[in-house]
């Protein structure tokens, strides 16, 4: 199978996590889009979504769903999103979409977060996918020395020849060359640098599943 077939796959069978007559916390990125495309044969079963980021939100509305502001809702039942990397405990790396901040803030408002991924972001530890930190320009430079010092190599992203502007319109530096044994520890730390919004590590809002697309079929993975 190819590794859009694999996301599709766990897309579909993401379904069977969602709550019918319930809003469903909604994430970004490629394989979420397959989500976002199966839910859309359930819309009329469901409350609605909160989304992470205004891709989504675009997504789902075109499909005739009905989009929550997260403060609308109290707490949700379950998150569905993707990760770039996903370790044997279910802390991962995200952020490959740019839209970090949000996933996290609708991740920790849900009692479940479902990883939907294909087998290629399943890794032992994690660090082999760049780690995506938002931040705040005016902290680049302070920042990127900082990452230096641990033994990283941070580069701002950009789009085109700009640099990439989130949709709360920071900046995103992708931090290479680093092997995260404690992501917990990381996460705790880096979130406290100045100038730093959020960093891509999901550790305190870890995976509870994983459904991971795989040749033989969708691996169902509880942590």
């Amino acid at each position: 199978m190819t590794q859009d077939e694999l996301k599709a796959q766990v897309g579909q069978a993401a379904l069977h996590y969602v709550p019918a007559g319930e809003v469903v916390g909604v994430g970004t990125g490629s394989t979420v889009n397959h989500f976002i495309t199966a839910l859309g044969a359930m819309k009329d079963r469901i409350a609605g979504a909160v989304s992470s980021s205004v891709a989504s939100t675009v997504r789902l509305q075109a499909l005739g769903i009905r989009v929550f502001d997260a403060n609308e809702v109290g707490e949700i039942s379950v998150y569905i999103d993707g990760a770039d990397e996903i370790d044997p405990r279910g802390f991962m790396i995200k952020g490959g979409g740019a839209a970090l901040t949000r996933e996290k803030i609708v991740a920790a408002q849900c009692r479940r977060f479902v990883c939907i991924a294909d087998e290629s972001k399943r890794v032992e530890v994690l660090g082999r996918y760049p780690v995506p930190v938002e931040v705040i320009a005016m902290a680049t430079q302070r920042l990127v020395r900082q990452f230096a010092a641990m033994g990283g190599s941070a580069r701002l992203r950009l789009q085109g020849v700009q640099p990439l502007v989130t949709d709360n319109g920071q900046c995103i530096l992708d931090v290479s060359g680093l092997s995260i044994s404690d992501p917990a520890g990381f996460e705790t730390e880096v979130n406290q640098w100045p100038g730093v919004v959020t960093v891509g590590v999901f550790a305190h809002q870890k995976a509870s599943v994983c459904l991971l697309g795989t040749a033989d079929g969708v691996r169902t993975i509880v942590y």
